[in-house]
C-alpha cells in the first residue's frame, strides 16, 4: 500500500483536519516515481509472447512465466544493439526498469538489454541469419564459381596491420612475385567493421581489374570475428562479380562469410595457397609432362618403324609384279577377244535365223510367187474386194519387180 505524503511538510495528504485530493495524473506520476526509485535496475527472466514491431521500430511484447505476466517495451535505440531477433516463445533475460505508463496507468517493464536464455546472443544471431540466408539461396552450391588458374591480379580485403596480410603477401610472393596485388585495408572487428568490409568488397569489384579476391582476417573469439557474420558482409560477397575466398580465423572457425563465399580457406595462409600454385610445382609438372610426351613420341616412332619393316618384307620386287600384271593383262585380252568373237558369232547366227523367219512372213516373198498388191488411188487403200472398185478408178499395182498404173474398165 502506497502512503502519500506532502513533500513540503512531510505530513500525510489525508488528515482529519484537511482533506487534499489527487488527480489521476498526479496519482500515476506518484506511483511512477515510487516504482522508478525502487525498481530502476533489474534482470528479469521470462518468455516472450505477443511480440510486435510497429513502423516506429519500438518492440512491444509480453514477458511471462507460468503464473504471471507483464507488458514490456524495448525502444528502437536499444533494439538496434541486439545481435539476434526476438521471437515468440523465446526464453530471455531482460535488463531494465519497472515504471508506469501514466497516460493509461499501465505497469510496464522498460527493457534496455536482452539476452537469450540458455545460449549466447551471438550464437543465436548466427543461427538465425544462417537460416535466413540459406532460405534465400545465398549458400546454394550451384552458384559457387571456380577460381581462375594463375590470376594476374589478386584483391585482398583485410586489416593492413594484421598478421594475416603479412602471411598472404609472403606466400604469394614466394610463389609468383610478378602477380599484381591490390590491398583494400579495412577494420576487421569493432563497431563499423562490417560496413567497411562490405565497402571494400564493393570497391574492388568497381575497380574492374581483379581476377580473384581474398576476404578475411586472423583468428580470434566469436566476438572478434563477428563482423564476418553480419548480413551486410554476406550480401556484399553474394553480389560480387569476382570469385571470393573467405579466409577468416582458424580452421575450426566458421562464419556466415564462409558459407556465402565461392570457396572457404581454413586460414589466410591456406587462402594464398589456394589462389596460386607454387611455380616450382608447376615447373616440375611441366618437366614430367615433357618427359611423358617424349616417351610417347619415341614409342610411336618405334611402332611405326616396326610396321614399316613388316610392310617392307611383304613388299615384292615391283618390276616382277609389273611383269606378272602384264602377262595377266595379255591373258585377259586374249580371253576377252575370244569371248567377243564367240558372242559375235552367236549374234550372227541368231540374226540369220530371225531374218529367215521374217523373210518367210514378208509380203515380198508372196510377190515373188506371182502375186501382186493393188492400191486404190489417191488414198492408197489396199484393194481386197473388186466390189469396192468403180469404173474409171485409178489403181497402182505392185509386182515382185516394178509397179504399174491402171484404170478400171470393168469388174467381175
Amino acid at each position: 500500500m502506497v502512503r502519500a505524503v506532502n513533500q513540503e511538510s512531510d505530513l500525510p495528504l489525508f488528515t482529519a483536519a484537511s482533506r487534499k485530493f489527487l488527480t489521476i495524473s498526479e496519482l500515476n506520476e506518484l506511483v511512477k516515481g515510487t516504482l522508478e526509485s525502487r525498481l530502476d535496475a533489474l534482470w528479469v527472466q521470462g518468455e516472450i509472447s505477443n511480440f510486435r514491431v510497429p513502423p516506429s521500430g519500438h518492440c512491444y511484447f509480453t514477458l511471462k512465466d507460468d503464473k504471471s505476466q507483464i507488458s514490456a517495451v524495448m525502444f528502437r535505440r536499444q533494439g538496434t544493439r541486439l545481435r539476434f531477433t526476438p521471437e515468440n516463445g523465446m526464453a530471455v533475460l531482460c535488463f531494465g526498469r519497472v515504471s508506469l505508463y501514466s497516460v493509461r496507468g499501465d505497469l510496464q517493464f522498460y527493457v534496455d538489454d536482452m539476452e537469450p536464455q540458455g545460449q549466447g546472443a551471438l550464437y543465436l544471431a548466427f543461427e538465425q541469419l544462417k537460416i535466413k540466408l540459406a532460405a534465400e539461396g545465398l549458400f546454394a552450391p550451384e552458384r559457387k564459381r571456380a577460381l581462375p588458374f594463375l590470376p594476374r591480379s589478386i584483391g585482398i580485403v583485410t586489416s593492413d596491420r594484421g598478421a594475416a596480410l603479412h602471411d598472404l603477401l609472403r606466400i604469394i610472393g614466394d610463389r609468383f612475385r610478378d602477380r599484381r596485388i591490390v590491398i583494400r585495408p579495412v577494420m576487421v572487428q569493432g563497431e563499423g567493421a562490417a560496413r567497411e568490409i562490405a565497402e571494400g568488397i564493393t570497391d574492388l569489384n568497381r575497380l574492374g581489374e581483379i581476377d580473384v579476391m581474398i576476404v578475411g582476417r586472423g583468428g580470434g573469439s566469436l566476438e572478434d570475428l563477428w563482423a564476418f557474420n553480419e548480413e551486410i558482409v554476406a550480401r556484399a560477397i553474394y553480389a560480387s562479380q569476382v570469385p571470393i575466398i573467405s579466409a577468416v580465423g582458424h580452421e575450426i572457425d566458421f562464419t556466415i562469410a564462409d558459407f556465402v563465399a565461392d570457396h572457404r580457406a581454413p586460414t589466410p595462409t591456406a587462402a594464398a595457397e589456394m589462389v596460386l600454385p607454387r611455380k616450382a610445382d608447376l615447373l616440375e609438372q611441366v618437366s614430367v609432362l615433357d618427359d611423358q610426351l617424349l616417351r610417347s613420341i619415341e614409342l610411336k616412332l618405334e611402332t611405326s618403324r616396326e610396321a614399316y619393316r613388316g610392310l617392307a618384307k611383304r613388299l615384292a620386287d615391283p618390276r616382277r609384279k609389273l611383269r606378272e600384271n602384264q602377262q595377266r593383262l595379255d591373258e585377259l585380252s586374249v580371253d576377252l577377244l575370244r569371248r567377243f568373237q564367240e558372242r559375235l558369232r552367236q549374234f550372227r547366227d541368231r540374226l540369220a535365223k530371225d531374218t529367215g523367219r521374217l523373210s518367210a512372213l514378208s509380203p515380198l516373198a508372196v510377190l515373188d510367187r506371182g502375186y501382186s498388191i493393188t492400191h486404190k488411188l489417191p488414198d492408197e487403200q489396199i484393194v481386197k474386194d473388186a466390189a469396192s472398185l468403180n469404173i474409171g478408178d485409178r489403181l497402182r499395182i505392185t509386182f515382185a519387180a516394178g509397179k504399174s498404173l491402171c484404170r478400171v474398165e470393168g469388174k467381175e
